[in-house]
């Protein structure tokens, strides 16, 4: 949820940046562009960083390099709350961990009571995906479709900024509205209430608004733009 708020201020800040460049020649959007995607890529060189630093788990010790004493050293040091990880590469307690293959799959999930827990998980998620994040990576296209991101300044370059301008604020205003508190509200309840109640209960309400905004887009954009920006924020919050 940050992460996608943080996304919305960079935007807006190079933007800004770029304010009197945009207005005196509109190519100057392309720079934004390419330093708001660019930017992108930080915490992505952070997380790879810090994961290269880590140790791997017990799990991959013992199924990949097949080292049993080093998974077990592993587990009784994380238990016991030290930093102090055996990382000694000489010859451990090595194992004979069958390959997983095709037919292990085959015969596993092809048994109904396995196969429909995959399939129904899967396929959920895939609706899921397609839908919301088709929409959430288009809000930009959204806030236009809905007239927010209209300017009606006569000097064309003037009126790109503030397009851009105006959706960008509409992204902050969406994130924090909806996005983000949605997250949370899941953080805080989410072993109060259940993971299983809460993702049915995400799917539900999903599926009613979906149908009501599907069903209702031009009359909402054109008759209720407010009930619209609650709607959608509605469904950034499920």
């Amino acid at each position: 949820g940050f992460g996608i708020l943080g996304s919305a201020i960079v935007a807006l800040v190079v933007l800004a940046a770029f304010k009197s460049a945009i207005i005196s020649d509109v190519s100057y959007v392309d720079y934004c562009w390419r330093i708001v995607l660019g930017c992108g890529a930080i915490p992505g060189i952070a997380a790879l960083y810090f994961r290269l630093t880590i140790p791997e788990t017990p799990r991959y010790t013992m199924d990949v390099e097949h080292d049993v004493n080093k998974a077990t050293s592993d587990v009784a040091n994380y238990l016991q709350k030290t930093d102090t990880i055996d990382d000694n590469d000489g010859p451990g307690n090595h194992v004979g961990v069958p390959k997983a293959s095709w037919s292990d799959f085959t015969s596993y999930f092809g048994k109904w009571k396995n196969g429909k827990v995959l399939l129904g998980t899967s396929m959920s998620w895939f609706a899921l995906d397609i839908a919301f994040y088709g929409i959430g990576l288009n809000n930009g296209i959204i806030l236009s479709a809905i007239g927010y991101a209209d300017t009606h300044d006569a000097d064309f370059n003037l009126r790109a900024y503030n397009s851009l301008k105006n959706m960008a604020l509409g992204n902050i205003i969406i994130t924090i509205m909806g996005t983000v508190p949605g997250y949370w509200v899941t953080v805080a309840f989410v072993d109060k209430w259940g993971r299983k109640p809460i993702q049915i209960m995400g799917f539900i309400v999903l599926t009613v608004l979906f149908i009501v905004m599907g069903a209702a887009f031009n009359p909402l954009k054109e008759h209720s733009i407010p009930a619209f920006i609650v709607l959608f924020t509605l469904l950034q919050v499920f």
